[in-house]
């Protein structure tokens, strides 16, 4: 299931896949799969990932 952020965004775009605001920021997926697992364990993601190119 998707949602929408506060300011009303929503974190599914038909055809771009997935995203998801997380921490201030947003994350972007191939699927909603994928964002499923993110959303399981986030910080499992995300630890080790660096700063965004």
């Amino acid at each position: 299931m998707t949602g929408h952020v506060a300011g009303g965004a929503p974190e599914r775009a038909s055809g771009m896949g997935a995203k998801r605001f997380y921490r201030g920021r947003w994350y972007y997926f191939c699927s909603l799969e994928c964002r499923l697992k993110f959303m399981a364990t986030p910080d499992e993601f995300i630890e080790g990932a660096g700063p965004p190119p």
